[in-house]
């Protein structure tokens, strides 16, 4: 129901070209057909309105745990959990008090674990793109992050590879 045309057209040229994204359909059209053909012309979740506001949450979460192929919400690497549902931490089983700006560079960095991360790209996932970053931005939030989820005395689960960026594992580097 957009001028024009219909979602359901938008999405079928979308993937047509092969673009993968994914789709959660938010509609007024609640018949069985409505449904079995949004999702047959390739939409990933389908939700009625009125809907809950949890609801909507939890299938937006749920789209993002499948575009990084995990079931569980809960990410674990060495002494550290991030729970993606809850938008927590801890550390070592203690809890960590996180800023949001903190927790989603947490999580972009749990999500891409043993992955190379350029300053550049956590920029671009973490901050606004009309934000006017500053040379040490990721620099110093990765500084800030350490102090919240290493151990005194053992290495840290954030390396830094230098000139290249940062990445987020157990163990030694």
């Amino acid at each position: 129901m957009l001028p024009k045309l219909d979602g359901l057209t938008v999405l079928e040229r979308l993937r047509q070209r092969g673009h993968q994204t994914h789709v959660l359909i938010l509609t007024a059209k609640d018949t069985v057909d409505d449904r079995v053909r949004g999702l047959q012309t390739g939409a990933d979740d389908y939700l009625v309105k009125p809907f809950a506001l949890e609801e909507l949450l939890a299938r937006v979460q749920a789209l993002i745990r499948r575009s990084h192929s995990q079931k569980n919400p809960r990410i674990r690497i060495g002494r550290l959990e991030v729970d993606t549902s809850a938008r927590t931490a801890t550390a070592a089983g203690e809890p960590v008090n996180l800023t949001p700006r903190e927790y989603a560079l947490l999580e972009y960095l749990a999500r891409h674990r043993g992955e190379v991360l350029s300053r550049t790209e956590i920029e671009r996932h973490i901050y606004d793109d009309a934000a006017d970053l500053m040379s040490n931005v990721v620099d110093s939030a990765i500084c800030a992050l350490r102090r919240k989820i290493d151990l005194p005395g053992r290495p840290s689960l954030i390396q830094t590879r230098r000139g290249m960026g940062y990445v987020l594992q157990a163990g030694e580097p």
